[in-house]
């Protein structure tokens, strides 16, 4: 039975994409867009460099062990969703491996409440440089809410504008990044490099050099974005993997680029306290003329991940709808653009909340930043585990991709993520904050979601989903 299930996968995607729900538009190129777009945000320029300003040259080992880390995470989400290709994504896997209500838990909290924390912070910063370049010129959250309003409508209107946007945004701004990595370690910049020895008081195996894990994993979260998108993409089978595989070796490379470029132009302890490196960064290689050049790149990198996180994750409410474990309106499709128009306006809403209440400063865009990070990481491990667990209940499923080296991927990522969130502060006086915000919330959702699970759904917490339901 699993069996034949399995093998009709392809034709289940097809036949949704024909009955006016989901198009299947999206092919490898547009899906490499999505990955590079929601990872390499502003919020991630920022934490980058001041990692590289925290451990030097040494930095590159924590980025190296967050790169294989994000590699595992890839191979694991791109088993599950061609597996079970779903718009539901991980909500899916999960139900049908450990239940319902860590499906619930694991989607809510580390994507929907994600983009109350990231998508947030990232439009914060982004009104927050704008006012800085060019003072004067912008009232208060105007951009952000601007930009977050103008993408809420261009996904409304359909996943081709989504595509073909998404893919000039991500090619302009690695375009960017390039060019000034490129600039900076060839010492071309409008101001000289500095005097120094990179290795100078280099200890790659230092307790310091280690606990910047979480930093360094922050640069690569949100690849798997392609995975929701799974019902509009073309030969899902081969460009699902292809496609977040691709999309975190070219974030890899930009980001040694990007750092080693910043060790040469800006002091590290400079790195590490700037609140805005990345402006630091920019100017000290271009002078004032980095002002433009520092403009296009924040709103790229800002408009990038915002229209991505507007089309995968109303995906993911789209598909838990269907599932039962989100309120039906979430399963409205717009007619005219086939599009879950409820849930993307749901998104707009909830990533505009912090917007109206948290003050414009660096901390509050640190704050989020780090609690969005620490509930991604613990769905991550969720995924890691829905692996392990439908390995063991249905080895005979038919599975497109199968993980290389099946379970080392799982089993480190599991380790590595748990330690990232032991250390996902950088600094003491946040990890009260941090802990607290992303407790409160994460309390919240779990009661949420068992309530809803047993009073509404009427099943267990842990009961684990049929294979064939999901394919109903």
């Amino acid at each position: 039975m699993t069996e034949s299930i399995g093998a009709a996968v392809g034709t289940e995607v097809k036949a949704n994409t024909g009955n006016g729900t989901l198009k299947q538009v999206l092919g490898f190129r547009s899906l490499v867009a999505v990955a590079i777009g929601l990872v390499v945000s502003q919020g991630v320029m920022v934490m980058i460099l001041q990692g590289i300003g925290l451990g030097g040259l040494g930095f590159l080992i924590p980025l190296t062990i967050a790169f294989l880390l994000a590699i595992a995470y890839a191979f694991s989400f791109s088993e599950l969703a061609l597996m079970l290709p779903k718009a539901g994504s991980l909500s899916t896997y999960t139900e049908v491996a450990i239940g319902h209500f860590p499906a619930m838990v694991a989607t809510f909290a580390g994507y929907v409440v994600v983009a109350m924390f990231a998508l947030s912070a990232e439009l914060l910063l982004v009104d927050l440089i704008l006012s800085e370049l060019f003072p004067g010129y912008f009232s208060p959250m105007v951009v952000a809410i601007g930009i977050l309003v103008l993408f809420t409508a261009l996904n409304i209107i359909g996943v081709d504008i989504f595509a073909r946007l998404q893919s000039l945004l991500a090619f302009t701004m690695i375009t960017i990044l390039v060019l000034l990595g490129c600039v900076a370690v060839t010492g071309s910049g409008s101001n000289p490099t500095l005097d120094i020895q990179l290795f100078e008081n280099w200890n790659p195996a230092g307790s310091e050099v280690l606990s910047l894990i979480a930093i360094a994993i922050w640069g690569f979260v949100g690849a798997e974005f392609v995975c929701p998108m799974v019902e509009e993409t073309r030969n899902p089978s081969r460009n699902i993997p292809r496609s977040m595989i691709t999309g975190i070796c070219i974030i890899m490379g930009v980001y040694l680029l990007y750092c080693l470029g910043a060790l040469l132009y800006v002091p590290t302890e400079q790195l590490a306290s700037d609140s805005l490196p990345h402006k630091t960064f920019v100017f000290a290689v271009f002078g004032e003329n980095g002002r433009v050049f520092l403009a296009a790149v924040a709103i790229t990198a800002t408009c990038s991940t915002v229209n991505t996180s507007m089309a995968a994750i109303p995906r993911m409410l789209y598909g838990m709808a269907k599932n039962g474990q989100a309120l039906p309106v979430f399963k409205q499709i717009n007619r005219q653009f086939q599009t879950p128009w409820v849930a993307i306006v749901f998104i707009a809403l909830i990533t505009g909340l912090p917007l109206v209440l948290l003050a414009n400063d660096a901390e509050s865009v640190t704050l989020l930043l780090i609690s969005a990070s620490l509930a991604w990481l613990l769905a991550y491990i969720i995924a890691h585990v829905d692996v392990i667990v439908l390995r063991r209940r249905l080895p005979d499923l038919h599975r497109p991709f199968k993980t290389p080296f099946y379970p080392l991927p799982q089993i480190l990522g599991i380790l590595g993520m748990g330690y990232a969130c032991f250390h996902t502060s950088p600094s003491p006086e946040l990890t009260q904050k941090v802990y607290l915000m992303s407790g409160a919330v994460l309390g919240l959702v779990c009661i949420a979601a068992a309530l809803w699970v047993r009073l509404v759904m009427k099943k267990r917490l842990f009961q684990p989903e049929p294979i064939e339901s999901v394919f109903s």
